[in-house]
């Protein structure tokens, strides 16, 4: 079965788009607060069998809190990945038009690559490419390809991230991509959700091919914890656990996954996610849930910071 991995989208940073977070989080959100809430998640999963922790390089200060639970800890087991394009530029505040801007060039990786290595050093082993579409730039910069390919020679290994309405596309053509006679990326982490099941035969493309498949928002931005399907709720009350361990069963049902990913934001609705271990959904279940993939990347698009 799939491994669980947290994600720190939610906690290195003072606002994010996952619903059901506010409430989660200390009042006062400045960063002492928040590295306080980062390492009390950190030291949660790590107690319940967690060994792979996601960041970015957008993500706010989730890098350093990381590389400081890290240090603190002693821990040499916790597998780290993370990923770089997008850069943080909110400045810690919550009320800015834009929290992250995006930028797929040598320079940008390059430069963020050092920042990670600064903070994280041997211990990120997969650095993936954050948000490739199939507009990207990176597809056809032979110095950033190249520069990619560098980095997987000298033994971090490569992945990426989609999102968007076109992520199956994204995923068969990066798949493609080679560098000096050797595939560029083994691993992709997606979309996928009762919601939004698109690029789900993408993804059985993806695990046929030797790549390793993560999954990102399993509960579509906590849309599935908030404000269920009438069969998703049901399911809950069947098995005696809330919406969020339905969504995240649902996700590693699939036999293409080998990652689920939860955001939690504090230690509570992580032992919440994590309860999804314990139930077996048939892949298809929920299957009746799904929205029209544009409708939903909408609604995903309308999502407020907060």
């Amino acid at each position: 079965m799939p491994d669980f991995a947290l994600g720190l989208a939610a906690l290195g940073r003072p606002a994010y788009i996952n619903l059901g977070r506010e409430h989660a989080l200390p009042d006062d959100r400045d960063v002492d607060a928040m590295r306080a809430q980062c390492h009390a998640v950190l030291d949660a999963a790590y107690e319940a069998g967690v060994r792979r922790v996601d960041a970015a390089r957008s993500y706010g200060r989730a890098e350093e809190f990381l590389a400081q639970w890290l240090a603190s800890r002693g821990h040499e087991d916790v597998r780290v990945s993370s990923k770089w394009g997008y850069a943080y530029v909110a400045d810690w505040r919550r009320d800015v038009a834009t929290h992250e801007v995006k930028e797929h060039s040598v320079d940008r990786f390059t430069q963020q690559w050092q920042e990670t290595q600064d903070l994280l050093g041997v211990h990120v082993g997969l650095y993936k490419v954050h948000s490739l579409t199939p507009d990207s730039p990176l597809f056809g910069d032979p110095d950033l390809l190249l520069a990619l390919g560098g980095l997987r020679d000298s033994g971090v290994r490569l992945g990426f991230s989609t999102s968007g309405p076109h992520q199956a596309e994204t995923v068969r053509r990066a798949l493609e991509l080679m560098v000096e006679g050797r595939r560029l990326f083994d691993s992709v982490q997606s979309t996928w959700n009762v919601l939004e099941t698109s690029v789900g035969p993408a993804l059985a493309y993806a695990k046929e091919s030797g790549a390793e498949v993560f999954v990102k928002e399993g509960m579509a931005n906590g849309r599935l914890a908030v404000d269920p399907p009438p069969r998703v709720r049901e399911l809950a009350a069947e098995h005696g656990v809330g919406p969020d361990a339905i969504a995240l069963a649902a996700v590693r049902a699939q036999w293409w996954a080998d990652v689920v990913l939860s955001g939690a934001a504090s230690p509570e609705q992580l032992h919440a996610n994590l309860k999804a271990r314990d139930i077996d959904l048939e892949p298809d279940e929920l299957a009746d849930c799904a929205e029209p993939t544009d409708q939903y990347w909408a609604t995903r698009a309308s999502l407020a910071w907060e």
